[in-house]
């Protein structure tokens, strides 16, 4: 009898210790082994601060990170928390995916020291904080030192015609070349602020809800990307790239030019000497203006959720001014507290780039039309499918042009009806 009721209690007790143990999944996006080896640590801290509480990271490859994750959520397996990219906050913060994180800032004691712009960000769907974002992305333009004294380029380019001209004259050196295209997943951002430029404005609408995609400003800008690529002025293989392969373009010294948020200063200053390398503001076009793409990343919570509160606990830690500074020290991007222009890092010499375009009048950082819910398949499959049909000429910029311009009407406008 004594065996019964020891045996009876040692498997209550173990029930008792099952319910009390917490399993949180966390899903990353935008991976890097540096990333997810960061994110790891941060979330070692957090299941210290909660024990019984266990934290799940799912990496997914950003190449294949929208499709994947869209698989997961209509399969049912649903994260906790997920890093999620402005690009597809508007799809799943409308389609009641995301819970609120309004009632958890109203009480943390860091959200009077986030930067009026991180909650402006956050807030980008119905004026409701569905993502915190943990930093900042800027594009500006990376140098490469040597590659440019080689090829007899004086100084680096300022107009998108002194651009081309450096490109086309690295590009007569064999093996090399001027521009590290980014023709795969993630290239929206360039064709973006080279066609912005050669229009002279980074308006994607007109106020009746038309794409000014068709313009023919942008059509100009779009024609100056592919006449880059199609006059062999960026890598053949660059129709492909995606993130790393560019970066691992410009530290290589293949290419002499590369486009990118602070991010990739990681791994360039990894691989090259500082004094190799510089970073300016991105080229002007023909009014005297350039536009820098500006984005961002943070983390949401899921509103299947069935542990919220121990959800906000997690994004707590990560977001905290010692966490979020750590984790952008190692992601690049810029972060999202205050107290942290005065940490040295980004007083350094390797940020002054960036710091100068965004004193820049004439650099003008763009803002994505991510509030419009078909964007995220716009970003990532659209684009991706119908750029690299135009590098390598089976549809021309006027029918590159045509189809984002229909797509992003039809968008916009179902926007405008619906407020």
């Amino acid at each position: 009898m004594k065996k019964l009721v020891a045996a009876t209690l040692f498997t209550a007790l173990m029930a008792g210790t099952a319910l009390a143990d917490t399993t949180l999944k966390l899903v990353e996006v935008i991976t890097s082994p540096e990333r997810t080896e960061t994110l790891k640590g941060l979330v070692s801290k957090f299941e210290a601060a909660n024990p019984g509480t266990k934290v799940e990271i799912v990496s997914l490859p950003w190449s294949e990170a929208f499709q994947k994750f869209a698989t997961m959520v209509s399969a049912g397996d649903v994260p906790d928390v997920i890093e999620m990219p402005d690009t597809w906050l508007s799809l799943y913060a409308n389609n009641g995916m995301l819970e609120s994180l309004e009632p958890y800032l109203a009480k943390w004691e860091h959200t009077a020291g986030l930067s009026a712009r991180t909650l402006e960000l956050g807030r980008d769907v119905k004026d409701t904080a569905y993502m915190l974002p943990y930093g900042f992305y800027l594009r500006a333009m990376f140098y490469n030192k040597k590659l440019l004294e080689q090829a007899g380029v004086k100084e680096p380019p300022k107009t998108l015609e002194d651009f081309a001209d450096a490109s086309k004259k690295v590009a007569a050196i064999p093996g090399k070349y001027g521009y590290c295209l980014r023709g795969g997943p993630g290239g929206l951002n360039g064709w973006v602020m080279f066609g912005a430029s050669m229009a002279g404005s980074n308006e994607f609408f007109t106020k009746d809800g038309q794409s000014t995609f068709d313009s023919p400003g942008w059509i100009k800008g779009l024609t100056y990307v592919i006449d880059l690529y199609k006059n062999g002025y960026a890598p053949k293989d660059s129709v492909n790239w995606g993130f790393n392969e560019i970066v691992a373009g410009f530290y290589s010294g293949t290419c002499a030019f590369l486009d990118q948020d602070p991010d990739a200063l990681i791994a360039i200053a990894q691989r090259m000497k500082a004094e190799d390398f510089g970073v300016m503001t991105m080229p002007k076009g023909p009014d005297g203006k350039t536009f820098p793409t500006i984005g961002f990343a943070g983390w949401s919570m899921m509103a299947s959720s069935k542990s919220k509160d121990l959800s906000w606990k997690l994004i707590e830690t990560l977001e905290g001014p010692e966490g979020n500074i750590e984790w952008n020290k190692k992601t690049g991007a810029l972060p999202v507290h205050t107290s942290a222009e005065k940490d040295p890092f980004y007083a350094s010499e390797q940020f002054k780039g960036w710091f100068e375009e965004l004193a820049d009048k004439n650099a003008v950082p763009t803002t994505m039309p991510t509030y419009l819910e078909e964007f995220a398949f716009f970003k990532d499959s659209l684009v991706i499918k119908s750029s690299q049909e135009a590098l390598l000429g089976d549809i021309t910029p006027e029918e590159l042009a045509k189809q984002w311009a229909d797509y992003m009407t039809k968008a916009q406008q179902k926007f405008l009806q619906s407020k």
